[in-house]
């Protein structure tokens, strides 16, 4: 069967490695590499034949990657953070190659593999971050835009580095070799963003007139692999024109469903992608250099999350923001995937370099879900340690005091909408926010207001916990709502909490925490959506109440299936 052979043997491989991922609670893409490990020449049993061939349409695959995760990038999302983001990310990643290119240097790695070596340490993992941010379900806190922030421009600063270093290896020239690489780079991508803008979109304004969806998907893909024929062409990679092109189609009203329709072929080719990586690993080097790689993955912790939480911290964020991003940008991100197989392509990187990277990038995306889990307690311990025992400054207190009040936690979406029924309620109420963008909203709105951290004493005492009634957290992330809780039941032991939930199982472990009440927002949601359905049926409007309060008390009152 020759590769379709080859075909099968890696898609059964990637399943079973998907498999065991999933049942090990690590990334997918982790599977997938063990697979290929498993299928691999250096490995005994099943072994791909034509894996020059694989290789090929893994190019595709990559390329569709980083297609699709340009379609879901935007430049708005660096508006709330853009200041960090767009100064902080370029420093990261410069101190960063530049540390980790001066300590390879210092262990014998040549200087040029040093400086792609560090390259490939600079960026962090997309997927992986925004996975575990969805998992937590909390995509939307502050923290979390400031790493989506940083994750959006190490993707774009990519495209520089593909164009920069491979003309490292030029013996003469050097400078010149490398501004006319930029040029032409930048002509390009140019000429791709200008034309992009004004003619994509309307290419597949006319595509959809048809009322072709399967057209439309073969135009989404076209355009993806397309231009990255076009920069290949140019001698440029062809990975990073599928990139801009994602890019530059994620500002168009067509992004959402693109990126819909390419995600099930992207899945598909991206596996080919992850388990052609693994089937470069030599799990005998891996055994052979077990000292020092797990030196590297231990010092790339502890580096890039000591830098990146510094640069956070010197942007202004405080609490449990450098902590949390530190922590969470910590890992080998997906991108020095796509730097490795240029270096080697391009003969700048030898095997044993590649094999040291690939390993490293590999274990520090399966462990990056269990490091990230660490920025609470960690957070927590050093404030107990080094804060309590100096005075904190006075936190500005309410100018009249409440009682019988509500405290108002978090002034998002959900905070808007229950301060807003408050205040036509005629009910005293407080809002506690520690987005500074999001406070000034607050007063913008002639509401109560306190600027902080809601799960330190001080910023509670301030907003009167002492004489509150109910406290309303509405705050996503999970492990802050169980801290908000404690602290406030601890300076508070009659107050009436009443707390957002991400998951079933988050919403029996705030009952088991003395919550009053829990509101789950999907179910609640889907809640009200069967009770007008019951509605259109029942004349007996009883009834339907009836049974959605039965629905409401299964759901947050009775423990979960097994």
């Amino acid at each position: 069967m020759g590769i379709a052979a080859d075909f099968v043997l890696i898609i059964l491989a990637g399943l079973i490695g998907g498999l065991a991922a999933r049942l090990l609670r690590l990334p997918l893409m982790v599977g997938y590499v063990a697979a290929g490990v498993l299928v691999g020449p250096h490995t005994a049993g099943p072994t791909v034949v034509q894996a020059h061939e694989i290789e090929l349409l893994a190019e595709i695959g990559v390329a569709l990657l980083l297609f699709s995760l340009g379609l879901e990038l935007s430049f708005r999302d660096l508006q709330p953070v853009r200041r960090i983001a767009l100064i902080g990310g370029p420093i990261q990643i410069l101190v960063t190659c530049a540390l980790a290119a001066a300590a390879a240097t210092s262990f014998g790695m040549p200087a040029r593999e040093a400086i792609w070596f560090g390259a490939m340490i600079s960026v962090s993992s997309t997927a992986v971050v925004l996975k575990t941010l969805s998992a937590a379900g909390v995509t939307q806190s502050l923290a979390s835009r400031v790493m989506i922030g940083f994750l959006v421009v190490q993707d774009l600063a990519v495209v520089p580095m593909l164009v920069i270093l491979p003309q490292l290896g030029a013996t003469h020239g050097l400078l010149a070799n490398m501004g006319r690489a930029v040029g032409v780079a930048a002509l390009l991508l140019g000429a791709i963003v200008f034309l992009g803008t004004r003619l994509l979109p309307r290419l597949l304004e006319f595509v959809l007139a048809w009322g072709s969806r399967e057209l439309f998907l073969v135009s989404v893909v076209g355009i993806g692999v397309g231009v990255g024929y076009v920069t290949w062409l140019s001698g440029l990679s062809f990975a990073l024109g599928a990139f801009v092109a994602g890019i530059v189609l994620s500002e168009s009203e067509f992004s959402h469903q693109a990126l819909s329709d390419v995600v099930p072929i992207r899945d598909v080719f991206g596996l080919l992608f992850f388990v052609s990586i693994g089937m470069l690993l030599d799990p005998a080097f891996a055994l052979d250099h077990a000292g020092r790689i797990a030196a590297v993955v231990v010092a790339t912790f502890v580096g890039k999350s000591l830098l990146i939480g510094l640069i956070v911290r010197a942007f202004g964020y405080v609490h449990m923001a450098p902590w949390i991003v530190g922590l969470g940008l910590s890992q080998i991100g997906e991108f020095s995937f796509v730097l490795a197989r240029a270096g080697v392509s391009s003969g700048m990187l030898s095997k044993p370099t590649y094999d040291l990277a690939l390993t490293c990038t590999v274990l520090t995306m399966a462990f990056s879900p269990l490091v990230s889990r660490l920025a609470l307690p960690l957070g927590r311990a050093w404030r107990r340690r080094y804060t309590s025992a100096t005075p904190s400054a006075p936190v500005e207190a309410l100018s009249e005091p409440m009682r019988d009040h509500v405290i108002v936690a978090g002034y998002g979406r959900t905070g808007r909408a229950a301060a807003r029924t408050l205040n036509r309620a005629a009910i005293p109420f407080v809002v506690v926010e520690i987005n500074h963008s999001l406070y000034g909203g607050i007063a913008a709105a002639g509401y109560s207001g306190i600027w902080g951290d809601i799960t330190g004493d001080e910023i509670l005492k301030a907003a009167g916990v002492d004489a509150a009634r109910v406290l309303l957290v509405t705050i996503p992330d999970q492990s802050t709502v169980r801290l908000i809780v404690q602290r406030a039941r601890y300076l508070n032991s009659g107050l009436s909490v009443v707390a957002r939930a991400f998951r079933r199982e988050d919403v029996l472990d705030l009952r088991r925490l003395g919550v009053t009440g829990t509101v789950q927002p999907e179910f609640e949601g889907g809640v009200e959506m069967v009770r007008q359905a019951l509605l259109q049926y029942a004349s007996d409007t009883s009834a339907a109440s009836a049974l959605i309060s039965e629905m409401r008390m299964e759901y947050y009152e009775s423990p979960p299936l097994p």
